[in-house]
């Protein structure tokens, strides 16, 4: 089993306006075997197509410059990449997120390119089984998980390698209390 410790960036606004649908703008991940040995990274930038201009309130959020943006790749073509990367075909594998955002943009994405998505079931949402473990009640980020369990955060917050590499450090550390 290869577990895909992922995090994904989204177009968004301050405020959230109802009228703006949110895009896949960058994916990043680590594939991690079932030993906790890391297999490989992953990380591309997506060009949406519904609002290509990213907002200020998201570039000053996840640090991804509009230059990235405009220079990447559509949705379609990242998702073979990813999918490719990931070894939907070959391998047992399982998509790993902090909460569960992560596989419905996804599947927005898919949907709204026509692509199928049923690969995205292979999903645990570590998040929710990280406050069960520890019996939280009240919502925590990320970040303070990360510094809460006695990791460094590294890289910047809100880009989507750095936020599956620092999560991929609470998954190893538990690695064999997971539940899928």
């Amino acid at each position: 089993m290869n577990f895909i410790i992922y995090d994904i960036e989204a177009t968004c606004w301050e405020g959230r306006p109802p009228s703006m649908t949110p895009e896949t703008i960058e994916i990043g991940a680590v594939k991690l075997n079932r030993f906790g040995e890391v297999l490989g990274s992953y990380q591309r930038f997506i060009k949406p197509i519904l609002h290509p201009q990213l907002s200020l309130f998201c570039r000053q959020l996840t640090n991804i410059d509009q230059v990235d943006i405009n220079r990447a790749s559509t949705f379609p073509d990242v998702i073979e990449s990813f999918k490719d990367w990931v070894g939907i075909w070959d391998d047992d594998y399982l998509l790993c997120s902090w909460g569960n955002f992560d596989q419905k943009i996804i599947q927005r994405d898919c949907d709204l390119h026509n692509l199928e998505d049923e690969w995205t079931d292979h999903f645990i949402n570590l998040r929710r089984q990280y406050y069960e473990m520890k019996g939280l009640r009240k919502p925590r980020g990320l970040r303070r998980s990360v510094l809460t369990e006695g990791f460094e955060w590294t890289g910047d917050h809100h880009r989507a390698y750095d936020d599956a590499e620092n999560l991929a450090k609470i998954f190893l550390k538990y690695i064999d209390m997971w539940q899928y």
